[in-house]
C-alpha cells in the first residue's frame, strides 16, 4: 500500500525535532451540498528543525518515531 502524503500548516515547533501540523480537508456534506472545513493535527518528525510557525509543508507515513509521531517531513 503506497504511504499517504498530506499538506498542512506548521502550527507549533516548540519540541525539539517535532512539528505540529494542521491538515486541512474540504467536501461537501452529502444532505445539503455545502462545502464543509475539518481540520487535524498531525505530530510530525523534523530531524534538522528547519521548519517555523506558518510555513507550509508536506508530510508522508512512516514507521512509528515514538508515542504520538507516524509522520515525518517530505523533503522537497
Amino acid at each position: 500500500m503506497p504511504k499517504r502524503i498530506l499538506q498542512g500548516v506548521v502550527t507549533s515547533d516548540s519540541n525539539e525535532q517535532t512539528l505540529t501540523v494542521s491538515v486541512e480537508r474540504r467536501f461537501k456534506h452529502p444532505v445539503l451540498q455545502k462545502t464543509i472545513r475539518k481540520s487535524k493535527k498531525y505530530r510530525a518528525h523534523d530531524e534538522t528543525s528547519t521548519y517555523k510557525v506558518g510555513d507550509a509543508v508536506r508530510i508522508i507515513e512512516c514507521p512509528p518515531k515514538s508515542k504520538t509521531k507516524r509522520w515525518e517531513v517530505l523533503k522537497t
